[in-house]
């Protein structure tokens, strides 16, 4: 079948090969068709090595597909069943599942060193985090699934996978955002775009999306944003609020800059919301005093902060109904063999989310 795949860490550019073979279907383990994968940022911060993942590996993470074949004892999926992929799911008994912390579950980070891809040549590949949606097939364990309405189209229900249920499950779960708020969102990347819609749809009568290509900032104002500013704006724009700053501030770059001028941005009393996956030695720095005199609340949320089945539910109920804006995000869909393309429109800022489509 065919592939994308890195063969070394910090490489610009994907091999698209049709020699490739998902391994490791067995019990527990699901065969899935892939339909549609999407381009995330995190992908990129694999292949440059920002986030850990051994290599030659598949990237792809926001993936939608079909169910092929099931191992034994898997229950609850058949095959023909429409499902997303779920890069980091709960294992249901670890004490942060248990507290009901779920998405704080790191159970399956000890998949990552299982290869689930061989080339031709015998050579082992990864799939990301335990996924590789860049390809026509994969096999997974069971729980990296989640059943979606056969309604919903398998371009759109990629993007339930990570950036729609990041963005949106850090405002409803982390910040939980109240009618009336002030909110800025600094990126407009998909994740940025998701946290606006989940600002607006939470009722926050101000909206400030921050990012330094006009294209996006104006592409923002169709999703609910009241104002779209440059970076070098934001200082400005916060002192004009009532408060002297907003009551919400996300971060989705995943850079300590940012971070730092959300922290600033944020009034006395308000919340920093982290939602960028950022780099180890990536530092940000604040003093003892203006922590303890501002009382603001840094609040990082990983996989939107909440079960993650759960946020994803919550976006398809909000598609259903019209509140929330998926086939928007999507401003280009290319052949599978055009991969390189997409990793260059994004790093561009070009895109918001490409949908790679295998058929």
């Amino acid at each position: 079948m065919r592939a994308a795949i890195l063969r070394e860490t910090g490489q610009d550019t994907l091999d698209v090969r049709d020699d490739v073979e998902a391994v490791g279907f067995g019990p527990g383990r699901v065969r899935v068709r892939i339909r549609a994968a999407s381009l995330c940022h995190s992908d990129l911060s694999a292949m440059t090595g920002v986030l850990p993942q051994p290599a030659p590996f598949v990237p792809g993470h926001e993936g939608a597909g079909e169910v092929v074949e099931v191992g034994e004892g898997v229950s609850g999926l058949a095959p023909g069943d429409r499902v997303v992929l779920c890069w980091m799911p709960p294992c249901g008994h670890c004490p942060a599942c248990r507290a009901g912390r779920s998405h704080l579950c790191v159970a399956s980070l000890r998949r990552l060193a299982t290869p689930t891809f061989r080339l031709a040549d015998g050579t082992d590949a990864y799939g990301f985090y335990s996924t590789g949606a860049f390809a026509e097939e994969l096999v997974v364990a069971a729980d990296s699934l989640l059943p979606v309405p056969a309604d919903l189209p398998y371009e759109l229900a990629a993007l339930i996978g990570c950036g729609v249920t990041t963005g949106l499950g850090a405002v409803v779960n982390t910040a939980k955002v109240e009618a009336g708020s002030t909110v800025a969102v600094i990126g407009a990347g998909g994740v940025g775009i998701a946290a606006v819609q989940g600002a607006r749809i939470s009722g926050a009568a101000r909206i400030t999306v921050v990012d330094p290509v006009a294209s996006r900032r104006e592409r923002a104002l169709g999703f609910g944003a009241t104002e779209a500013i440059a970076p070098e704006e934001l200082k400005a724009a916060a002192r004009t609020l009532p408060a002297g700053g907003y009551d919400h501030v996300f971060e989705a770059v995943g850079r300590a800059a940012t971070v730092r001028a959300g922290y600033d941005a944020a009034r006395r009393g308000g919340a920093v919301v982290v939602i960028g996956a950022g780099a180890k030695d990536d530092q940000v720095s604040f003093s003892m005093g203006e922590l303890f005199f501002n009382e603001k609340r840094l609040l990082p949320s990983m996989y939107g902060g909440g079960d993650v089945r759960r946020t994803a539910d919550l976006a398809v109920t909000l598609w259903r109904a019209g509140r929330l804006d998926l086939a928007g995000m999507i401003t280009h869909r290319l052949p599978l063999e055009r991969v390189n393309e997409a990793v260059a429109q994004m790093r561009a800022g070009e895109a918001l989310r490409t949908v790679l489509l295998t058929d």
